[in-house]
């Protein structure tokens, strides 16, 4: 609402003196949930870069059981082994919030294992094992990257409301405040003179 559109009463003046309180309060709290979403934001890429480092040395240990494995057995072997232990992984999701943030806590759900005819090796158990971890790591991460993703988006959408209250909202109802503080006075003023040219006039006048 333009200042020009606001009749300029008292209780106009007390309306939009507390709307400035109202939003200011909103400002201050905005801020302090945009400054803790930054810190969580960067807590979290802390993690996720180092969950990519780690990941990176353990798909190395990975494939270098698979190429000792490969020493000891055929690649028919091992490509048994491989669709003997295909099975589908299961994902126990919970959602945790951060202020206001729903974000994804992921966790791989037991899979009940399936009685095998083969016989493994110690290197080919190895491998196994390597790629279990991997593939834990990569749900962490998974999970990881999906709260910096959404917690990228709410940043913005709380620094682009911070930046409506601060440069918008509140220095348009300042500006509201003043006109209609000036207006109210300008009409104190003019009452103020009317009442003394009234007052003279019925002073001078013939009794």
């Amino acid at each position: 609402m333009a200042a020009t559109d606001v009749t300029p009463t008292r209780m106009e003046l007390i309306k939009t003196k507390d709307r400035i309180r109202l939003a200011a309060k909103g400002h201050k709290l905005l801020k302090q949930k945009r400054d803790a979403l930054i810190l969580e934001f960067f807590k979290i890429l802390k993690k996720a870069k180092d969950l990519r480092g780690r990941l990176i040395e353990q798909l190395q240990e990975a494939y270098k059981s698979v190429g000792l494995a490969g020493l000891y057995h055929t690649t028919y072997e091992l490509e048994s082994v491989a669709l003997e232990r295909r099975k589908e992984m299961v994902l126990d999701i919970e959602v945790k919030n951060v202020m206001g943030v729903k974000i994804p806590h992921i966790e791989k759900g037991a899979v009940p294992e399936m009685a095998v005819e083969l016989t493994h090796s110690a290197k080919i158990d190895a491998a196994v094992e390597k790629f279990e971890e991997v593939l834990t790591m990569i749900v962490e991460l998974a999970e990881t990257e999906t709260a910096i993703r959404r917690l990228i988006l709410e940043i913005g959408k709380t620094k682009r409301r911070v930046n409506a209250l601060e440069y918008v909202l509140i220095p348009r109802l300042e500006q509201q405040k003043r006109d209609i503080s000036f207006r109210l006075d300008e009409m104190e003023r003019d009452s103020f003179v009317s009442l003394k040219v009234l007052k003279r006039k019925l002073e001078t006048r013939p009794g």
